[in-house]
């Protein structure tokens, strides 16, 4: 017995060890309700925590290089607090865009897409999360694959978990007509220790970024049928996407040159590339266009989660959120509940039930909380994948990030920030006709089971 306590008790000294060590020599900066869970994980199993945190464990990649290494421009004069939020947070100046489509359903979603593919000149660059094997996983491959053989240079980004949760794609096809794929982070095979767990789940199409007819295809959908128009007896889920031509796809396209380099040599540049310059159209009307928010383990910032939680406290008026998984830090919830008792509409679409039950169970919780401070919450009858905000007229945030632990502290994600007013009100409106279907939400207080089942999934939430 004597041998196995202290058996027990070195374990678990050399588990603490390992995690206080590795925190220190990469320098990251953990969120506290993940350091305190994976310190209870340690000291309760560390037989299971010990292997897991090795293998799960790492949030961040190394840092980029202090900010006072390279300082900031002073932001332009007469921006708004989302354009000076963002400019501190390090990402891309305000850029101009054109042509914004944002897509009323699937159907339009899928012809936007294969539009953009049949219409490319020179390049096509694609990433996401998942590109499914059925219908429309099988268009955008032979798509490619023509182009590539067309002449086209096609370069396919494809997250290395998420080829597994679809079932692998049949790329062969498209390698022998000359594309170029890779995938992000392999889980089986991956050399980074501690990185398995973080996942690409950033989602864009970038057609001839280096001609004047640039365009981005972007937003909350994978390449897969229930993402568009669904199956046979299937219906599609509801998803937000758009598109867009004009200076601002560079930044997209400087994020995707940057992830294309990590996923071929597995090692993060030094430092951000920025875009192209567009002539200083950004900083002649700084109160104008769009900027990418670029959130993830290369990004020394938590920046969408920053962004929002200085929205809740910035919104003077309305705070429109849809999302799939509503699982917030306190601080964030905090931040909405405050705002909602100081007389701003906060309102919350998500799906009455996700793909995902964990994630419906751990988000009770919030939801009651939200409720009692004011909130106006309602649950879609459909599955509803789409990722918004929508604060006052002044901000538009729309993309890939889900508002739960996973997106906004672990996953590499990619955002879009529209300051155009009338652009604002087009993406409110796309909330007011989704909520149209939706019932409101009644809270209830839990029983004894279900109150035990929500904390054991917010405890071990950080990692899921």
């Amino acid at each position: 017995m004597d041998s196995y306590l202290t058996l027990h008790g070195l374990v678990v000294a050399l588990g603490l060890l390992a995690y206080v060590v590795t925190a220190h020599l990469r320098e990251q900066r953990r969120h506290p309700t993940a350091a305190i869970a994976w310190v209870l994980f340690i000291l309760l199993l560390p037989y299971a925590a010990l292997p897991m945190f090795l293998a799960f464990g790492s949030r961040k990649q190394a840092r980029p290089q202090a900010a006072h290494d390279h300082p900031l421009a002073p932001p332009a004069p007469g921006g708004s607090w989302a354009l000076q939020v963002i400019h501190a947070l390090g990402q891309p100046a305000p850029a101009a865009y054109d042509a914004l489509q944002i897509h009323a359903d699937g159907r339009e979603a899928l012809a936007a897409l294969q539009r953009g593919l049949d219409g490319a000149r020179e390049s096509i660059d694609l990433c996401t999360f998942i590109l499914g094997r059925g219908r429309v996983g099988r268009m955008v491959i032979d798509q490619l694959a023509a182009k590539a053989r067309a002449g086209v240079r096609v370069r396919l980004l494809l997250d290395g978990m998420g080829s597994l949760m679809a079932g692998r794609p049949k790329l062969d096809a498209l390698r022998e007509a000359g594309a170029s794929v890779v995938l992000f982070v392999p889980p089986l095979h991956s050399p980074l220790k501690g990185r398995t767990n973080l996942r690409d789940h950033r989602k864009m199409l970038i057609v001839d970024g280096a001609l004047d007819s640039r365009w981005l295809w972007s937003g909350g959908r994978n390449l897969a049928a229930e993402y568009f128009d669904g199956e046979p007896g299937k219906p599609p889920w509801h998803d937000l996407s758009f598109d867009l031509g004009g200076p601002f796809v560079l930044q997209a396209l400087a994020l995707f040159e940057r992830d294309w380099a990590f996923a071929n040599t597995e090692r993060a540049p030094q430092s951000m590339p920025h875009e192209p310059d567009d002539g200083g159209a950004a900083q002649r009307e700084p109160a104008h266009g769009a900027q990418l928010v670029a959130s993830g383990p290369d990004q020394e910032d938590d920046t969408v989660y920053a962004l929002l939680l200085s929205a809740a406290y910035q919104a003077r008026r309305r705070i429109a959120l849809v999302t799939p998984y509503f699982v917030p830090d306190a601080a964030l919830l905090m931040a909405l509940c405050l705002a909602a008792r100081r007389g701003v509409a906060v309102e919350l679409l998500l799906p009455a039930r996700s793909n995902h039950p964990l994630s419906d169970i751990a988000r009770g919780r919030a939801l009651r909380q939200l409720a009692r401070a004011g909130g106006r919450i309602w649950l879609a009858p459909q599955m509803l994948h789409a990722k918004l905000a929508v604060i006052d007229e002044q901000l538009a945030l729309a993309g890939s990030a889900n508002f739960d632990s996973r997106s906004l502290f672990l996953n590499y994600e990619m955002m879009v920030a529209f300051h155009e007013v009338q652009d604002v009100l087009r993406f409110g409106a796309w909330f007011d006709r989704e909520r149209r279907s939706a019932q409101t939400y009644v809270a209830k207080k839990p029983g004894l089971l279900r109150d035990l089942g929500e904390g054991m999934l917010l405890w071990v939430g950080f990692q899921l």
